[in-house]
């Protein structure tokens, strides 16, 4: 049983990982069968009768564990989360799969807290009704809290693999690339070279036209040490009303799509991507052809 757990969180933290949406049903699944089947056992069958002062000891105890755990995992989390940034400020091309799995770990860790919260508050009131006449009400909230506990320790297990897992940015950056290229898996393969080119190209000229913005006096210390993105550039475009919306979202898709394939992704991309490349670099150059620019 060991065995086969150990190989399912393995092929969770290899592959794409639980979707937040798994995580909370599986958990609040296992919360609701364990609660009942442990509450109808205790009630019918109790194979442990504690007193008050056991029950006072156990569920303090689990309080104050589950409390210093969680601290503890908030803790690691800043550090790894201030880690993701620094690597994102040296590298541009990764503020994407950055920011996607920045979402991800809040996401999982705000289910943790709400979870822990839940357990604590359970174990305070189990503590307040001890010796309460209605002997089930307390046995229902005893055995639930028990199991709240043991799929809190489970969930926040799964939330410190998920963020020290080795392959975690290539996860990241498949995500972005399925999100933006859904095609590239069941349509027809275009040309990587092709795409890799336009987009180079594309860039090339997102660079020299805002060249004139990274020298601007309005650009910040903290800018002038970092190159300015293409997203960003694209988006002083934007603003000096050389491009529309439509565009600039064009563009911007094609600046994801590329960043994920170079950081782990698989290297396909479909024909309408490189259709779309080839499109967009039309459109941007006729739309800059009259724009001076400052070499």
């Amino acid at each position: 049983m060991f065995g086969f757990l150990s190989f399912r969180l393995n092929e969770a933290l290899e592959g794409d990982g639980l979707s937040l949406g798994r995580l909370i049903v599986f958990s609040v699944l296992a919360l609701f069968l364990g609660g009942v089947a442990t509450s109808l056992l205790g009630y019918l069958r109790p194979v442990l009768i504690l007193n008050e002062n056991q029950i006072l000891y156990l569920y303090s105890t689990t309080a104050q564990v589950l409390s210093a755990i969680y601290g503890l995992t908030l803790t690691g989390f800043i550090f790894f989360r201030n880690e993701l940034s620094r690597e994102e400020f040296g590298d541009e091309s990764l503020e994407q799969a950055v920011e996607v799995l920045k979402r991800r770990y809040f996401r999982v860790l705000l289910f943790v807290t709400l979870l822990s919260m839940f357990t604590v508050l359970g174990c305070n009131f189990v503590i307040a009704v001890g010796g309460f006449k209605w002997r089930l009400i307390e046995v229902v909230f005893m055995n639930v809290t028990q199991v709240s506990f043991v799929v809190s320790l489970v969930v926040i297990a799964y939330f410190i693999f998920d963020v020290v897992a080795p392959r975690r940015i290539e996860r990241a950056s498949k995500a972005i690339q399925e999100e933006y290229d859904p095609g590239y898996s069941v349509g027809e393969k275009g040309s990587l070279e092709e795409f890799l080119t336009n987009y180079n190209a594309l860039e090339e000229i997102i660079q020299k036209y805002g060249r004139a913005y990274q020298s601007n006096d309005a650009v910040s210390d903290y800018r002038a040490r970092k190159r300015i993105s293409n997203v960003k550039l694209a988006e002083f475009i934007l603003r000096s009303e050389r491009i529309d919306w439509s565009l600039f979202e064009r563009i911007r898709s094609l600046i994801t799509l590329r960043n994920s394939i170079i950081h782990g992704a698989e290297p396909v991309v479909s024909v309408e991507m490189v259709n779309q490349s080839k499109e967009v670099l039309e459109e941007l150059s006729e739309a800059l052809e009259l724009v001076p620019v400052n070499n």
